[in-house]
């Protein structure tokens, strides 16, 4: 096993389990901190693929400000003293839903040819990463930051104490 494989193999098993402790945290802030340990794996990621202007960036937008400001809103609203409930109605259809999902992406893994290594690395040119991300994917990329804002927003005029506070 090569050293890179190695760095992988880590950064899939804190991925992981950052997106596992996401979903089983009971306290709103530790899930939001293990999505942190899952975005800072996914950048290692990035570096792993020599796209290290992808991975400035899911540090920079990612890791450091969608999740300061879900921790913002986590705060203002006093929603680290709401407990997560983990025990529902709906947790056989999570349960069935999580299988389904898991059945449908071990099918596409096992029918998907992988090229083996090929011995070069493919650059992206940085011109090609601001088209796609100027031209073709802008709208989006406002329409989430409108959703982000809307949250803050929202988050604010709830934490906003009442008159008889």
């Amino acid at each position: 096993m090569t050293g890179t494989e190695l760095i992988f193999y880590l950064m899939a098993a804190a991925a992981v389990g950052g997106g596992l402790g996401v979903v089983l945290a009971r306290n709103v802030v530790y899930a939001a901190l293990f999505l942190l340990l899952s975005l800072l794996a996914v950048a290692a990621f990035y570096i792993l693929l020599a796209t290290e202007f992808l991975a400035l960036v899911q540090l920079l937008i990612y890791a450091g400000a969608v999740t300061i400001l879900l921790l913002f809103v986590l705060m203002l609203t006093r929603a680290r003293d709401v407990p997560a409930a983990l025990d529902g109605p709906q947790k056989p259809v999570a349960a069935v839903a999580g299988l389904a999902l898991l059945g449908l992406l071990l099918t596409a893994v096992a029918g998907t040819t992988w090229p083996r290594d090929v011995g070069t690395i493919t650059r992206v040119p940085f011109e090609s990463i601001g088209d796609a991300l100027f031209r073709k994917w802008a709208v989006p990329f406002e329409v989430a930051s409108l959703v982000l804002l809307v949250a803050l927003v929202g988050a604010i005029v709830l934490a906003r104490p009442e008159e008889g506070e």
